[in-house]
């Protein structure tokens, strides 16, 4: 196996990871039927009143943010390599990339609209247009947009923060609102109404996705950098830089995300929108670590597989998580507790391990992924070299 190869089986394994731990967040709101409540604490009895509220917050002190950090970083190492393979290839950049930029934001509102209202795929569309160009001027303009774009987001995270401290101060209750339309939809209304509900209040459900944007940027930056800076290779100084990244997690990231214990919800948005980043670099090191010392584990392979796939796996267990939840399917919205909700999140994990390794078994990519190469190639006329991908691997 090359340098080169394992390089990226490590980021395909760190890919899978993120996309099965972003349905540990997301599972609270399918199993919620939409109820915001679940997933931050203004409105929840502390977590040491029940069992029950303690799994699902000791849960979300694992994932909560954690994973789509990390699926974040990922994107941005992953326009990374595209504007090598430019430069390496003599393409204009950012040139095609911004079309594949437009095919991910067709598929982030296709999601949206048929799916979940929670789709992270449009933000990062746009977020990897404004990072594409940022690229293009070079390590210096990373670093300024970093500063920018990340004390952005800081100042934004830290004005919201002091309305919930003076809210608290003068004896009001943040809360995250009246939510039994929403639950009432999800458990009684039809997908049609379903669909209805997020295109009427396109904008307003869209809001946090407009939110995250500059955090987004500063994340795929973040992935840039840490791609140029070598934190990826198998030789001794990616070793190294693993290990940095674990600390950061240990001694960082876990600190900081247990303020999530901390009852009233005062630091919930703290802890998901600038904090998880934080132990989400960690479980980077964490991961790798546990790759090097037990290479031949029958889950790492299993995972990437996930990560080859992770676009149809993303969408495939948010359907799978409709299904199971929302009344027009079996309708266990409402109806389960936490340790269920979290047992429900392993059996669909499960499921698409199994799904990913049959999958790959016939064809060279998952199904959206074939899909895209082909709206992707239609600009340069390469619809050929695309099919080829859906060749069985009998014929590789």
């Amino acid at each position: 196996m090359t340098h080169s190869n394992k390089r990226i089986q490590l980021l395909d394994m760190w890919r899978g990871f993120a996309i099965l731990g972003t349905l540990g967040t997301n599972i609270w709101l399918f199993a919620n039927l939409g109820d915001l409540s679940y997933t931050f604490g203004f409105d929840r009895a502390p977590w040491w009143t029940s069992f029950d509220e303690f799994v699902r917050v000791f849960t979300l002190f694992l994932v909560n943010g954690k994973f789509l950090g990390m699926l974040t970083i990922l994107f941005g190492v992953g326009l990374e390599l595209k504007y090598r393979q430019a430069l390496r290839k003599g393409n204009a950049w950012p040139g095609i990339y911004l079309w594949i930029s437009l095919i991910l934001l067709a598929e982030g509102l296709i999601h949206f609209t048929l799916v979940m209202e929670y789709d992270i795929l449009m933000s990062y569309a746009v977020t990897a247009m404004i990072v594409s160009l940022i690229v293009k001027f070079g390590d210096r303009a990373i670093k300024s947009a970093m500063w920018v774009f990340g004390g952005f987001h800081l100042l934004g995270i830290l004005l919201l923060l002091g309305v919930i401290l003076y809210s608290n101060l003068v004896g009001g209750q943040v809360s995250m609102g009246d939510m039994t339309q929403v639950v009432t939809l999800y458990q009684n209304g039809t997908w049609l109404e379903q669909l209805q509900y997020r295109l009427t209040d396109f904008w307003v459900l869209r809001l946090e996705v407009i939110f995250v944007i500059p955090m987004n940027i500063f994340l795929f930056l973040l992935g840039v950098r840490l791609m140029r800076s070598g934190a990826f290779s198998s030789d001794d100084h990616g070793k190294h830089m693993r290990r940095k990244m674990l600390r950061i997690g240990l001694f960082i990231g876990i600190p900081l995300n247990l303020l999530l214990f901390v009852p009233g919800g005062a630091f919930d948005l703290l802890v998901r929108y600038l904090f998880s980043p934080f132990l989400a670099v960690g479980y980077m090191g964490l991961i790798a670590m546990l790759v090097e010392k037990t290479p031949r584990f029958w889950l790492w392979s299993s995972v990437e597989k996930v990560g080859k796939m992770a676009l149809s796996c993303y969408v495939l267990q948010n359907v799978v998580s409709s299904i199971l939840f929302y009344g027009w399917g079996l309708g266990l919205g409402g109806q389960v507790d936490a340790v269920t909700t979290v047992a429900i999140w392993f059996g669909i994990s499960l499921f698409q391990l199994g799904f990913a390794w049959l999958w790959l078994q016939l064809f060279r990519s998952g199904p959206m992924e074939t899909f895209r190469r082909y709206l992707a190639a239609w600009p340069t006329g390469g619809r050929m070299n695309a099919a080829k991908t859906v060749s069985s691997r009998s014929n590789r």
